[in-house]
């Protein structure tokens, strides 16, 4: 029977982190977004990584054990992306950590990728004297290992073009959520304000009430 969870939390301002929070403790007990292939798809989906067309290929051509053998493949290279991610941030990414991205390179070598020209939407379009056409980017989805490849790309993103020095773990004192801050002056601490800023800010009210108290 299919574990009921809250939606994920798309709160990191950066997918690669998110993915690594789709193992999180926002609310105390640990929640685990995909615990198997059909969730993987769902946490795919909602992240934005694939398409509802692309999922419901995936799950009716898939064979028997196949999402779950690969939502256990993302769990696999979640927790050693973790360990990476925690060991370098707050600082800048050097090029002699090269080294320790050969899993990552190795899987976004497995990508089939292609460009295609296609009509652009007319919205899209600012510059009246802009062509009326766009590069698209597709991929071949043969293989379920391929739902991988989306997640291997914004891993990627986080690596080479994100500051991070700015990689960080909310402050939460059972929180195990990290995000991107690129809040104005850097000065965010939580997950979400909704959650974590809400629980600090609940006891920070109670600590002054109870310290106004008389005895």
């Amino acid at each position: 029977m299919a574990v009921s969870h809250p939606a994920p939390m798309l709160i990191a301002d950066q997918r690669g982190l998110d993915f690594l929070n789709s193992v999180a403790t926002p609310w105390g007990d640990p929640i685990e977004w995909i615990g198997d292939g059909e969730a993987f798809l769902g946490w795919l989906e909602t992240a934005g990584l694939i398409s509802a067309e692309v999922a419901a290929t995936i799950r009716k051509d898939a064979p028997p054990g196949a999402l779950d053998a690969v939502a256990a493949q993302a769990r696999t290279l979640r927790e050693w992306f973790r360990r990476f991610v925690l060991l370098h941030a707050g600082r800048r990414i050097e090029p002699d950590t090269l080294a320790e991205l050969r899993p990552l390179n190795r899987l976004l070598g497995r990508d089939e990728a292609f460009g295609v020209i296609e009509a652009a939407d007319a919205d899209s379009v600012l510059d009246q004297h802009a062509s009326g056409l766009r590069w698209h980017w597709h991929r071949r989805w043969r293989t379920p290992d391929a739902l991988l490849l989306p997640v291997a790309q914004a891993m990627a993103d986080l690596v080479c073009e994100a500051d991070f020095t700015q990689v960080k773990n909310c402050e939460g004192p059972t929180c195990t959520m990290l995000f991107l801050d690129t809040s104005k002056g850097h000065g965010r601490r939580w997950c979400s304000m909704s959650v974590c800023g809400n629980r600090a800010k609940q006891a920070r009210h109670r600590a002054g009430s109870s310290g106004g108290k008389k005895r």
